[in-house]
């Protein structure tokens, strides 16, 4: 390393206890409440503000403040730590155990950090000191005790210059907050409760609501996605659960519109549902974070793959709009224009990270452009007022399976430019083959499966080839709702990526469902070679930077050690092989930080995954100028605000023998 590489250890901070104030409204004993927040017509934020869940409605995640800079950031120490559940907030409530992963990233207005507790409730926080300020405590509903709701990403903000409201989602319900004071508002949905049960509203019953994204407010609309069912993964082949996004006025709380994601007769779309499957199809729905460009009044939407994820023999067509960026006009919730990535999904590369609005210039001209980063390690980029691809988009021949019943798409769609920023597809050459020994057993495990180029579609095992299933790379984790970053100054984009493979195979049920052909189930453990975390070449953790003025890739490096000092590897002498786990950046004036993601939280995590060392990157160069071992991996993705003269860099934590927290680093 060079001497411009810092890494620094990390302090405790105690909080005093806190008294629950006795009111409806929950405030900390001396708090002061935010003033009214500037107004800003075009969604930008406010400088030392971080308005919206990614910095701003576009999604950046950037931020111009510089007192944290590449001459101060070694100086960094933790200056506050947060429970996501204060003790303030768990009064009648029993028992309550802190979870070990909060995916929040709060926002910062006025004077207030506004925050997703683990209640599934917001609350407002110092941003000096992270002691609470107020939070909103759920009314108690038929005589049931107060509810634990799974909780949200974050929250969102409005203002007309003089009312300003924190929306938030707790469980079902939308909830309109008075931003000084947490108090809620009577005339927002139900009069004596003060929010709008999402689960109504649908086209047919729906039995709940879930969705783990923040709202999103365009003008006086708050636009919605998520998807009309209860708690857990929707595997049935029919009557999905309705991933609708809906509009709601935001002073009154009351609908005004629905898009239909899988499209009714008569609606564009409603033809690539072959054999009226449209009728009991579900899914498809926003359930990461959707964007906004205020001026044009348009909300950018990337939907998810319908149900069955692995096998739609019971969803013959292309199905839009699964697996697709839909722009809407947030006023009417008319599609405005629309791009599908993936036609007829079966390989669960659903669209969920936040796009990306910036504007860049192409060959001298000048773009409005949204980028969409796809878990088929693609970048789409489109002129976001007509839709047009930046640079061609070609429709490709892909493979055809053999799986009995299901229906194939014939192409999809291959961006011309930029570059795929991580492993598509598998051959021989993308093995481990550090020794040849570690290259043989490698092969050897492959060689198992079916695998080839992207698009290998699933497999049932026990076919006349006697494989165990196939493999899919990227599998589904790649890069999900955690999303980029994007840089005005420059125009580059940095990307986070999971170096992580599917092997699976289909097979019927175990339990007799009529509705159910082929279920997805995991054909072993595809560890690599002598516990390595997969049989592919590292870095299985990485950080791209994509110049989208050329579409071309500037600089990749690995974010991490990885298993570097594996027995296996350690005489090897090798650089930095990359941690794998879901992480996010933020950019700022001439760095980006990222951390290394959580151990706990994660679906079928390989051993070794995530770790707790938070770092900053030149932005121009992907050096490495400083790193920091934090009480716990990051859970979501980081933020930076300015109060009382000094910058903040705060970011969610949390590992599996630690409670989730906010943890705050500011210079001395």
């Amino acid at each position: 390393m060079t001497n411009a590489f810092y890494r620094v250890g990390f302090s405790v901070l105690v909080f005093g206890t806190w008294i629950l104030a006795a009111t409806g409204t929950h405030t900390a004993p001396g708090a002061q409440t935010a003033p009214d927040a500037t107004q800003t017509t075009s969604g930008a934020p406010v400088r030392g503000e971080w308005r919206a869940y990614g910095a701003d409605k576009g999604s950046s995640r950037y931020s111009p403040l510089d007192q944290i800079s590449k001459d101060t950031v070694s100086r960094l120490r933790i200056a506050w730590r947060q429970s996501i559940l204060p003790s303030v907030m768990r009064e009648g409530r029993g028992d309550v155990t802190v979870p070990n992963v909060s995916q929040n990233t709060p926002l910062m207005i006025g004077g207030l950090l506004y925050v997703s507790t683990a209640l599934g409730t917001a609350a407002a926080l110092d941003p000096a000191t992270g002691e609470v300020v107020w939070f909103d405590r759920p009314p108690v509903r038929d005589g049931a005790a107060l509810p634990i709701v799974r909780p949200s990403r974050g929250l969102a903000y409005w203002t007309d210059g003089r009312d300003a409201r924190i929306i938030a989602l707790t469980g079902k319900f939308l909830v309109a907050l008075d931003a000084r004071t947490g108090k809620r508002y009577r005339d927002f949905g139900d009069a004596v409760t003060g929010d709008v049960d999402l689960s109504q509203g649908y086209d047919r019953p729906a039995p709940g609501f879930r969705w783990g994204g923040p709202p999103l407010v365009v003008g006086n609309v708050i636009v919605v996605g998520g998807l009309g069912g209860p708690p857990g993964e929707n595997t049935g082949q029919q009557n999905g659960n309705q991933g609708h996004i809906r509009g709601y006025d935001v002073r009154t709380g009351k609908q005004l519109w629905t898009f239909h994601t899988v499209p009714r007769p008569g609606e564009y779309g409603s033809d690539t549902w072959l054999n009226d499957s449209w009728a009991y199809s579900g899914d498809a729905s926003v359930w990461g974070q959707m964007s906004a460009d205020e001026e044009l009044g348009y909300v950018y939407a990337p939907i998810e793959t319908p149900n069955n994820n692995y096998y739609g023999g019971a969803r013959h067509g292309n199905n839009l709009f699964a697996e697709s960026l839909v722009c809407l006009d947030a006023k009417t919730g008319k599609r405005v224009w629309h791009f599908q990535a993936v036609h007829h999904g079966l390989w669960d590369w659903d669209f969920n990270s936040a796009p990306a609005l910036l504007d860049i210039v192409v060959d001298g001209r000048r773009v409005k452009a949204v980028a969409e980063v796809s878990k088929q390690n693609f970048v789409y980029v489109f002129d976001r007022v007509t839709g047009t691809p930046v640079w061609p988009i070609e429709e490709r021949p892909v493979p055809k399976g053999d799986v009995p019943g299901e229906w194939y798409s014939p192409t999809q769609p291959f961006p011309t430019k930029p570059p795929a920023f991580d492993q598509q597809g598998v051959t021989v050459n993308d093995v481990v083959d550090f020794t040849p020994e570690l290259k043989r057993e490698a092969l050897e495990i492959i060689n198992q499966y079916r695998y080839g180029p992207l698009f290998i579609p699933p497999s049932v095992a026990g076919g006349a080839d006697g494989k165990k299933g196939y493999i899919q790379m990227p599998g589904t984790v790649s890069t999900l709702w955690n999303s980029p970053a994007f840089d005005p100054e420059t125009g580059v984009l940095f990307v986070p990526s999971v170096h992580r493979p599917l092997a699976a195979r289909l097979a019927r049920p175990e339990a007799p469902q009529a509705d159910v052909a082929f279920v997805l189930r995991s054909a072993g453990d595809l560890r690599g070679p002598q516990g390595l975390p997969t049989p592919f070449k590292p870095p299985y953790g990485r950080l791209t930077a994509i110049d989208l003025n050329r579409g071309d890739i500037l600089w990749r490096i690995a974010n991490g050690d990885g298993p570097r000092y594996h027995p296996a590897l350690k005489h090897l002498n090798l650089p930095p092989l990359g941690q794998g786990g879901r992480v996010a950046p933020l950019v700022t004036k001439t760095m980006v930080f990222l951390g290394e993601g959580t151990n706990d939280g994660v679906v079928a995590a390989p051993p070794g995954y995530g770790g707790k060392m938070f770092r900053a990157y030149d932005k121009a160069t992907g050096a490495p100028l400083w790193e920091m071992e934090l009480p716990g991996g990051t859970t979501g993705p980081p933020m930076t605000y300015m109060a009382g003269g000094k910058q903040y860099v705060v970011v969610a934590i949390g590992w599996k023998d630690t409670p989730a927290e906010l943890v705050a680093l500011a210079l001395p």
